[in-house]
């Protein structure tokens, strides 16, 4: 099962994180693997993650470590980062490329050295339950968490102190936080099936919680202008926001028979992918929520992870059944490569409405 997957800032090659514990780097074009597999985690893989400058990548597992890699030869490059007592569950670079907050079971925030492996800071204590996603701000001088405990806290990225929080509100677990691309909001997706925006600065809930849907919000996505909210539900849509009054702008958009797991603007902010338990990726028009691509097919288990290239030109999915897809958004390029045998008997090619499967790794 493939549980993770990210391109390089270039879009030229991707990374996925494994439940087999491997990590591999492939070509987007051609599908092949750049290096050997990259072994050494003993359990799964559960985030992987490119570098702002595309020479490293980070990966957290189960085993309670993070790797870090060097992006070209596949060396490892330091001592595997010891120090969580449970899981990695979520794992994110500053963007200066120097820094590595993680998120695990052991209910804590650790910082890490990029090149060196050693800890910045840390254990960060506060939260009581599973920390499931962390993220930098744009400016790297803090750090959002989400947990299991149902709280969000801000941290001093020098410090370690807390900032702002526990940011209270949410009535059950946070799956999915993240800071607007002007560091000043904080917008969280829960298992209450709402969303939340707070103040950065302050803690304060800036508006109503976004309710309309019906089951669990799995993942969030800020548009690259901060104005719109796309989130991604157990109760099989997919919702756009206005960030700043909470209000619906767009659905609920139906299509996918089962939940969807994860939901991404494109880098234009025109499009929207998603990807669900059916198997399936649908691209949706951003601003009128009309289906343009899709359903695509050929995953044979659920689809875990969607997202665009840095160019908007294709799509990476990787899914439970233990493949990543490519696929290209450009209709002038009609065309399938070759796969090689590996691929068994899976589907080695779909057209669907101006989107081709590119490869299969």
């Amino acid at each position: 099962m493939v549980n993770s997957v990210s391109f390089s800032p270039d879009g030229t090659r991707i990374v996925s994180g494994s439940f087999d514990g491997t990590v591999r780097v492939w070509y987007t074009e051609v599908g092949e693997t750049v290096m050997e597999l990259l072994e050494g985690h003993t359990f799964s893989v559960n985030s992987v993650s490119f570098s702002s400058d595309g020479r490293h990548i980070v990966s957290g597992s189960s085993d309670n470590t993070i790797r870090v890699w060097d992006a070209k030869t596949g060396d490892g490059m330091m001592v595997m980062l010891d120090g969580h007592a449970r899981p990695v569950w979520s794992l994110s670079f500053s963007l200066d490329g120097t820094r590595i907050v993680s998120g695990s079971s052991d209910n804590t925030v650790r910082v890490w050295d990029a090149e060196t492996g050693g800890t910045v800071m840390g254990p960060l204590k506060g939260h009581s339950g599973p920390v499931l996603s962390v993220s930098f701000s744009p400016d790297g001088s803090r750090i959002v968490s989400g947990s299991f405990d149902r709280t969000i806290r801000v941290w001093d990225a020098e410090t370690g102190k807390t900032l702002v929080g526990p940011l209270r509100g949410h009535t059950n677990r946070i799956n999915s936080v993240l800071f607007s691309p002007d560091g000043t909001r904080i917008a969280s997706g829960s298992s209450d099936n709402t969303i939340r925006v707070w103040d950065a600065e302050t803690g304060q809930t800036m508006m109503r919680p976004f309710e309309g849907h019906r089951d669990y919000v799995n993942s969030i996505s800020f548009s690259s202008d901060g104005t719109r909210i796309a989130s991604a539900s157990n109760d099989r849509t997919i919702r756009v926001w206005d960030a700043e009054t909470g209000e619906t702008v767009m659905g609920p958009l139906n299509g996918h028979t089962h939940w969807v797991s994860s939901v991404s603007f494109s880098p234009d902010d025109t499009h929207i992918v998603s990807g669900s338990g059916d198997n399936s990726i649908r691209v949706w028009n951003a601003v009128t929520g009309e289906t343009l691509l899709g359903p695509l097919e050929g995953h044979s288990e659920p689809v875990n992870s969607v997202s665009f290239s840095p160019d908007g030109t294709h799509i990476i999915s990787g899914s439970k059944d233990k493949t990543i897809r490519v696929w290209t958004l450009d209709p002038k390029h009609f065309a399938v490569r070759p796969f090689d045998d590996s691929c068994d008997d899976m589907i080695a090619h779909a057209y669907v409405l101006g989107a081709y499967l590119l490869d299969i790794f």
